[in-house]
């Protein structure tokens, strides 16, 4: 079995990852960042460079033990794991490893944690937080009414090009994670807010040119936002609605798809809403939705408690 950098192999398994898998920028980043992390790891650990070939399970368990000791989050542990047997399948395939020493590992016990969701009131304030007498204002009410008529991921939000929106059959394509594009709905209040800031939008130059593949969502130079803008953005009108600090860009993902179910819609409909792969990733919000109604029930029901 030839010796082999882990640098090099990291290389020609993010483009293998890029070229043929279809993954994401983000996804590609994260494995990037976990990769050359467990290469600085092993290499302090061993004083001194080792190849993809010599490396045992009591390695990476080693590694995992580390992680733990250090305090990451298990789900950061879990994904990390997962790095390392995509990166390693990869190797065997490619002739450079025998075996996947990162198989036999067991993701830590996840901690069930429900996703905080806002109530019809609490998206009521935040979606009426933002002004609308200016062009900002304008903006950032369409980018709420967006998010939350749709499930949006932030990604997904900026993403969006004016050729991607149908106001006639109320529907918008979106790139998911993956690269995988879905269809999803607008409602008429998400419609309304973008077609009114659409009307007051200055947009650069260089969008211009770019004509159907122009941003729907630009900042004040005109230039497409980004996530982290998305981000400050919601945490001022947060503040402004007086809302619980949990909140973040992905609460309101999380209060569609709560809502949807709150109302009697199924959960593969939801599934096929949010672009999740699996219906186990949608089902964290039946659980959601149960503790809801339970609630409702206790403060309905004469004989509940």
């Amino acid at each position: 079995m030839p010796s082999v950098s882990f640098s090099s192999t990291i290389a020609r398994f993010l483009r293998y990852m890029a070229t043929e898998r279809n993954a994401s920028d983000l996804t590609i980043k994260a494995y990037r960042e976990d990769l050359f992390g467990f290469t600085q790891w092993i290499e302090d650990s061993e004083s001194g460079s080792v190849s993809v070939s010599s490396l045992s399970p009591s390695h990476l368990r080693k590694f995992q033990a580390a992680l733990q000791q250090a305090g990451y989050a298990r789900s950061t542990i879990s994904r990390k794991l997962a790095s390392l047997r995509s990166f390693f399948k990869f190797a065997m395939r490619e002739g450079i490893a025998t075996s996947n020493p990162a198989k036999p590992l067991r993701n830590p016990r996840q901690s069930r944690k429900l996703p905080h969701v806002l109530s019809n009131d609490e998206v009521g304030r935040l979606l009426e937080a933002p002004s609308a007498h200016d062009e900002a204002g304008l903006r950032d009410r369409a980018i709420l009414e967006t998010m939350y008529s749709s499930g949006l991921r932030v990604s997904e939000l900026v993403a969006l090009r004016d050729g991607d929106l149908d106001f006639g059959q109320g529907i918008t394509r979106v790139r998911g994670k993956g690269r995988k594009e879905r269809i999803s709905p607008l409602g008429s209040y998400a419609i309304k807010a973008i077609q009114t800031y659409a009307a007051r939008r200055s947009r650069s130059t260089e969008s211009e040119t770019l004509g159907q593949a122009a941003p729907v969502f630009v900042n004040r130079f005109g230039n497409i936002l980004t996530t982290r803008s998305v981000g400050r953005m919601l945490d001022k009108y947060i503040a402004a609605a007086e809302l619980d600090s949990r909140t973040s860009p992905h609460t309101l993902r999380h209060s569609f798809a709560t809502h949807l179910l709150d109302r009697g819609a199924d959960i593969r409909s939801v599934q096929e809403l949010l672009g999740h792969k699996s219906l186990t990733t949608t089902q964290i919000y039946t659980h959601v939705s149960a503790t809801n109604l339970r609630t409702i029930y206790e403060k309905a029901h004469p004989r509940a408690q």
